[in-house]
């Protein structure tokens, strides 16, 4: 199954606020891993339904809306197209988003298969089928890596982290690739840190 070709985010099990201190004293340099591709590709192919992790194998950290996801299901993965050079083109022009998410057609089997992949037996209407890197942050469209059934519907409190990490972004604050990285590794720390953040701007 053709699913658009993204580069994964790798993850180890460095506790989240070691890694905020050492990200930010690597900065840019230190986080050019973290993404790939040349971001010249050509248009997407029109997007298919991915095939999910076997049904019970994916164990969510935490509960409720302060939920994580299990980092051998859904470690992140990134948008090749979407790189430091090209954000200006890409995530930060109005409406890009909505040009590139996949329609329902292709989340909403995606999303019953994930929740399976999760062990969440309840309704699908009370859970976002959350890109973990968001399509704002360049976040892979449709990948299995990049996506997991979130607890509670939108808007919720990862919303306003990713929204901040995206302005940050464009304005040139911070990087791409820490954003990306910062998110991924846990969004409940990097929701600390975009707190601490705006406290001291």
């Amino acid at each position: 199954m053709h699913v658009v070709k993204t580069a994964k985010i790798p993850c180890d099990a460095v506790s989240a606020r070691p890694l905020i201190r050492r990200l930010l004293l690597t900065g840019a340099v230190g986080l050019a891993g973290c993404t790939s591709g040349s971001g010249h590709g050509a248009a997407a192919p029109a997007p298919r339904v991915a095939a999910q992790p076997a049904p019970g194998t994916c164990h969510a950290r935490g509960s409720g809306l302060l939920s994580l996801p299990d980092p051998a299901c859904t470690p992140g993965a990134v948008n090749p197209a979407v790189t430091q050079a090209t954000i200006q083109r890409t995530i930060c022009v109005r409406g890009w988003t909505s040009r590139v998410r996949p329609p329902e057609r292709v989340t909403e089997p995606e999303k019953a298969a994930s929740m399976a992949a999760y062990g969440d037996s309840g309704s699908m209407r009370d859970y976002e089928y959350d890109h973990l890197i968001p399509l704002a942050l360049g976040g892979a469209t449709n990948d299995p890596r990049n996506l997991w059934p979130e607890p509670g519907a939108s808007p919720n409190p990862k919303d306003a982290v990713e929204e901040r990490l995206s302005e940050l972004v464009c304005r040139g604050r911070v990087t791409l690739a820490f954003a990306q990285r910062l998110i991924a590794r846990d969004w409940i720390a990097a929701r600390a840190w975009v707190r601490e953040h705006s406290e001291q701007h």
